[in-house]
């Protein structure tokens, strides 16, 4: 028989630990003051704008650089080649690979088509130069394959497109006859005095570079790939067609007569719409515009010439010069609303936003469909494509230093970020990552929005 003496001290040393649940709310009231306290030692900005370093990139117009799928690329001239590097930005900068592949030789008479980019594209990346394009692996840079002809990868990431076109023999124009005309231009750039007899489109393998499909039209093509659909739009001569991305499958086709006695001589993706466009000689003289899925004619309207004050509108349909410029509905055509004078107008997903026509300068984004103001953007400049997302924004902010923000979708106002000191160029940005230029280096934030 053991007695209990219930009347002796409490054995200060316990056996085993007290149960977890004696400390739960002492301790959510101790992480409760911590927070607080924190919070009250550490600016917002901290936690919005963080400096992560800098990584090694020469300057110049040769050497650029680019943000992509969460990643920096840095590209630098070496001899013969170009060397492409990769960095990881999770954490402090960390070069993940490097590839080299050669300098794109040109006629001097080729036309040019845009400077150097990386995309990825699932397991791989498209390092294109001009219309040359090295795909590598994602994850160690080696090179896959390669093609002489520009490579747009369709979306899901694993097809890709190129076209190309014949023309007929002896068609190559000679630079230094000097003679006047009409140029047509191939695929790699170089000009040619006729059309094509025929073009081709090809569905590839992005792993592989491998064909999977053909499709050939009479004369010259435009290709468009609306954003998030496995499939493409070929505009040929005398038909607009819808093609399966993945096997090349003609889905839908809608004949396109003659209008005014022209046949269409381009295409523009506009507002989840394609634009057909008619006319002679560089001049558009009528424009069609189509549902991009059924390809229904949804509205056409004669385009009358602009003689003075044109004005520019990226991603929006509209009518007149910079002093009397209607915004049109997409799948209308009717007048929207009148824009003010003397800006031109760019869609940046659910606004459209309006530049100073002269001054280049932001002005304002603005309902697209009664173009009332949404958030005022005046007293800061775009560091990134107007059109594209996010749309990073920059001010001074004294002594030198400069201050970022960003319009993050779907918020309707401006978010502060941070600031930064030094000859900031070229900046750039994705959805996480600020990019400038300082001297031989860039130098990289993490934000969040």
């Amino acid at each position: 028989m053991i007695e209990l003496d219930l009347t002796a001290p409490a054995d200060q040393t316990p056996s085993s630990p007290p149960p977890a649940s004696r400390y739960r709310l002492p301790g959510l009231l101790l992480a409760a003051v911590l927070t607080l306290v924190a919070g009250g030692a550490a600016p917002i900005s901290s936690v919005l704008w963080r400096y992560l370093g800098s990584v090694p990139s020469p300057e110049g117009a040769e050497s650029p650089f680019q943000l992509a799928g969460g990643r920096a690329y840095t590209v630098a001239g070496s001899g013969a080649d170009r060397v492409a590097v990769a960095w990881s930005l999770t954490g402090a900068p960390r070069k993940l690979w490097t590839a080299r592949f050669p300098i794109r030789v040109t006629d001097p008479d080729a036309m040019s088509w845009g400077g150097l980019q990386a995309e990825p594209a699932g397991d791989v990346v498209l390092l294109t130069d001009g219309t040359d394009t090295t795909v590598v692996d994602a994850r160690t840079g080696a090179t896959r394959w390669t093609s002489r002809i520009y490579v747009t990868p369709l979306p899901g990431r694993r097809v890709g497109v190129v076209q190309d076109n014949e023309f007929r023999a002896n068609t190559v124009y000679d630079q230094a006859s000097g003679e006047p005309g009409t140029l047509y231009f191939s695929a790699t750039g170089e000009p040619h005095t006729e059309p094509p007899l025929r073009s081709e489109v090809r569905g590839v393998d992005l792993a592989t570079g491998r064909v999977l499909w053909t499709v050939a039209a009479a004369g010259s093509v435009n290709v468009a790939v609306p954003p998030d659909d496995p499939g493409i739009l070929l505009l040929s001569s005398d038909r607009l067609q819808r093609i399966d991305g993945g096997t090349g499958q003609v889905v839908r086709t809608t004949p396109l007569p003659e209008r005014n006695g022209t046949g269409p001589t381009g295409s523009e993706l506009i507002d989840g719409t394609l634009t057909v466009y008619y006319g002679r000689g560089g001049a558009v003289s009528d424009e069609v515009v189509y549902a991009v899925d059924s390809l229904e004619q949804l509205w056409d309207r004669p385009v009358p010439e602009i003689t003075r004050d044109p004005a520019n509108c990226g991603g929006v349909h509209c009518s007149g010069n910079t002093q009397a410029l209607d915004v049109l509905d997409s799948r209308t055509g009717e007048v929207r609303w009148r824009a003010p004078a003397d800006v031109d107008l760019f869609r940046h997903g659910e606004y459209v936003g309006e530049l100073g026509s002269d001054s280049g300068l932001p002005v304002r984004l603005v309902d697209p469909a009664t173009g009332a103001t949404r958030i005022d953007l005046s007293g800061w400049t775009i560091e990134t494509a107007p059109s594209s997302r996010p749309l990073l924004l920059r001010r001074s902010a004294g002594d030198g230093a400069s201050a970022f923000a960003v319009v993050p979708a779907g918020r309707g106002r401006i978010q502060p970020l941070g600031t930064a000191g030094g000859a900031l160029s070229d900046c750039t940005a994705d959805e996480r990552h600020v990019v400038c230029r300082v001297g031989g280096e860039l130098r990289i934030w993490a934000y969040r929005a």
